[in-house]
């Protein structure tokens, strides 16, 4: 159902398009469909502060008020839009996120979440705020 393929979506900053992965779909998706189940390895918000200062800072996600996760699987390859056509629920009991079809999903469309974790959701990413 889905694949890592070449981005044609380029971080700010990204020098190099080899890496620029994004996950796409292998075949039409419907609307409501799970995804993508990403297993978490979660840890305490007080220790991000030493990921930040790796590659993997770029990858983490939020997990609830205390804590934050490196996402396994596809997880943390999802690309960024304010018009997502892919949403994620954090699961604290099975400690996996979640990915949903938001909208209809074609064949070899580029998955996009928002990062913000609401799809309707406009605020500056982390990445924006100190520009």
């Amino acid at each position: 159902m889905l694949e890592v393929r070449t981005s044609k979506l380029i971080s700010e900053g990204s020098t190099d398009e080899e890496f620029q992965r994004g996950v796409f779909a292998t075949q039409d998706i419907k609307k409501g469909t799970l995804i993508h189940v990403a297993p978490v390895i979660s840890y305490l918000n007080e220790d991000h502060v030493h990921i930040e200062k790796t590659i993997l800072g770029d990858y983490a996600y939020s997990y609830g008020a205390n804590h934050s996760a490196i996402l396994l699987g596809y997880g943390s390859l999802f690309n960024h839009s304010y018009t997502p056509n892919a949403s994620f629920e954090l699961n604290f009991d099975n400690l996996t996120v979640e990915f949903y079809a938001h909208t209809d999903i074609k064949e070899n469309e580029e998955v996009l979440t928002n990062y913000n974790g609401e799809v309707d959701c406009n605020d500056p990413l982390w990445f924006d705020v100190n520009k």
